[in-house]
């Protein structure tokens, strides 16, 4: 054998290795910083690695923006270049929109009733079975903060009447449509232009779980908050559909056990976090009202007249409303 022949070969050899020792490393695309005391994607994430590796799995851990923005990592975990994205509840969306039901206003009581109404209708079997077509499956949702209040910086929202002439920042058109129905107006706006937008004047506000301003520095702009408790938000944990089908049953296993004890520490978590956010909001000086119960009735009803705007259909409004009905 000559001695290229040899050379081919053992750089061959050394592509496969390469090859194999990549296919077994789990990836995990972080979508917040690395704080298991402020982060509750983190707190997921980092739980759910570490439980891999109990099982004895190669687990990677890659910073946040590391492999790009929302829709880079879609692609990716659909295309199966990455085993688990940390995503917002819209990249499953894109997919499906029945997931969108996480997101009706005042439907469920809090996270906990949340989680018992998935559980109940099993929903994130339905919705999985609806996703796979794009690639990913759902291994949880994950807790970011308690249910979305209203910020601004112009005044203490203490009913409907005080939205009246707020331009909030909307995440996307349903949002749009909510705040209307409050008697507001919303404009779409990125995320990292939130601050100049605030500054500004585009926008006067933001509906977001209490910890948000804190966390990304907004507290300079926003004066106030109302703890509306509108919205039960929160993200995914999306895992490559090729991927996870392609797992043995034991490391299957492995993988459901490590997603569902770090749901676990998600919700431990968040019970342990939620009262301090509401003294952090109050410490960089930002004032807090809690609705009475006659406005956050008035809340409620016009936000229900939003259930069906074209986002979702009236039967799988029905699915997420009997759910919730069923589990009060």
């Amino acid at each position: 054998m000559s001695k290229w022949s040899i050379l081919s070969i053992a750089a061959a050899s050394v592509m496969a290795i390469t090859m194999n020792a990549q296919a077994g490393e789990v990836k995990i695309a972080l979508d917040s910083p690395a704080n298991m005391e402020k982060a509750g994607s983190y707190v997921w994430a980092h739980t759910f690695a570490e439980e891999l590796k109990k099982g004895g799995m190669t687990v990677k851990e890659f910073p946040r923006g590391a492999l790009g923005g929302e829709a880079e990592r879609l692609d990716q975990v659909s295309q199966g270049l990455l085993e688990i994205n940390m995503a917002d509840v819209k990249s499953a969306g894109k997919i499906d929109k029945l997931i969108f039901g996480l997101y009706l206003p005042y439907l469920f009581k809090d996270n906990d009733h949340q989680d018992r109404a998935v559980a109940h209708a099993g929903l994130e079997q339905m919705i999985n079975a609806k996703i796979a077509k794009g690639g990913v499956r759902i291994l949880a949702r994950t807790l970011i903060g308690p249910a979305s209040g209203i910020f601004n910086t112009k005044r203490a929202v203490m009913s409907i009447k005080d939205m009246s002439d707020l331009r909030m920042r909307a995440l996307d058109e349903t949002q749009i449509a909510l705040y209307e129905a409050w008697g507001s107006n919303g404009t779409i706006v990125a995320w990292k232009e939130v601050p100049n937008a605030l500054q500004t004047g585009v926008a006067h506000g933001y509906m977001n779980p209490s910890f948000v301003p804190v966390m990304f520095g907004h507290t300079d702009f926003i004066k106030h908050f109302t703890d509306a408790k509108a919205i039960v938000g929160g993200r995914l944990a999306l895992a490559s559909e090729d991927w996870y089908q392609g797992l043995s049953a034991k490391e299957r296993g492995i993988v459901d056990a490590a997603a569902a004890t770090a749901t676990k520490a998600n919700r431990a978590w968040l019970k342990k976090a939620e009262p301090g956010m509401l003294k952090g909001l109050e410490k960089a000086g930002v004032k807090i009202v809690q609705l009475t119960p006659e406005a956050r009735a008035e809340f409620e009803a016009l936000s229900k007249t939003v259930y069906t705007n074209g986002v979702l259909s009236a039967e799988q409004v029905k699915i997420w409303v009997d759910a919730a009905n069923a589990t009060r």
